[in-house]
Parts: structure tokens; sequence; C-alpha cells
């Protein structure tokens, strides 16, 4: 039993212990890339996205929009960059639970229907990313270093 222990739940375990820069590297440049693009759309189409949050009925729809747009962007690119990834991650995650409750709610007839739709997913991603953080190849986690190096005191 030890040794299928070990086969099935360690050995993974110790491989993946390698591998732990993997997941948020691959997370951000997933979501990065997707986000980074959705932005520049609707920042260079602001006049139809805000026809479209009307439609949706978000409140201050001509705020909004450039607004998210710009999350969106920003967002995106401080993701792929690994830059205040768990900011950046948290409000890439608001518009995302505002775009399943005012463009996709009414579609929702049963948890399987709302865990289908990709803004849950992104949504998962995001939650994800802002709790685990950027990951050690991030400008977050070099950052880190650079003012951990300058707080030490000089040795003498």
């Amino acid at each position: 039993m030890r040794q299928l222990t070990d086969w099935l739940i360690e050995w993974p375990e110790r491989v993946a212990g390698h591998l732990v820069w993997l997941a948020p590297l691959f997370a951000r440049i997933t979501v990065g890339w997707v986000f980074l693009w959705s932005g520049w759309g609707k920042l260079n189409n602001l006049p139809q996205v805000t026809e479209n949050f009307i439609g949706w009925g978000i409140p201050f729809p001509h705020f909004f929009t450039p607004l998210t747009s710009g999350i969106e962007f920003f967002g995106g690119l401080f993701l792929l960059l690994g830059l205040l990834t768990r900011i950046s991650a948290g409000a890439l995650g608001v518009t995302m639970i505002v775009a399943i409750g005012s463009a996709k709610w009414a579609d929702v007839d049963s948890l399987e229907t709302l865990l289908g739709f990709d803004e849950f997913e992104y949504l998962a991603l995001f939650l994800w990313l802002a709790i685990a953080g950027p990951g050690a190849f991030s400008l977050d986690r070099l950052l880190q270093r650079l003012t951990q190096r300058a707080a030490q005191p000089a040795r003498s």
C-alpha cells in the first residue's frame, strides 16, 4: 500500500514541486492575452460597447464602458507582465461578476449553465491568481526581491 501511495500521490507531488512556477505563468499568459485584446477592442469601439452596456442595464454606461475597457486592457497587460497581479486579477474578477450578472444571468437555468460560461471560468482563474499570486517569473516577484535587498542594512 505504501508503494501505491508513493507512486500515485507522493511522486507526482514531488514532480509538481519542481514546476510550481509554471501554473501561474501559464494562467497569467492565457488570461492576460485574452483580456489585453478584449480591452483593446472595446477601447477602439466605445460607442458600440456603450450601447451594449445600456442594453444590459448597466448603470452609468458612459462612465463604466471606458473604465471596464481600460481595466481589461491594462489588467491583461499587467497580468502578462506579472505586475500588480493580485490587484489586476481582482479587478478583472469583478468585471466577470458584473458580466455574468448583467449580460448572462437571464440565460442561467442551472448550475451547469452558470459553470459553463467562459466568464465563470475566467473568474475562477482570476480568483486563483488573486490568492496564489503571480509566481516566480513575474515583475511583482522581481520588485519584491529588489525592495527586500534595498531594505537590508549594509554590512560593514
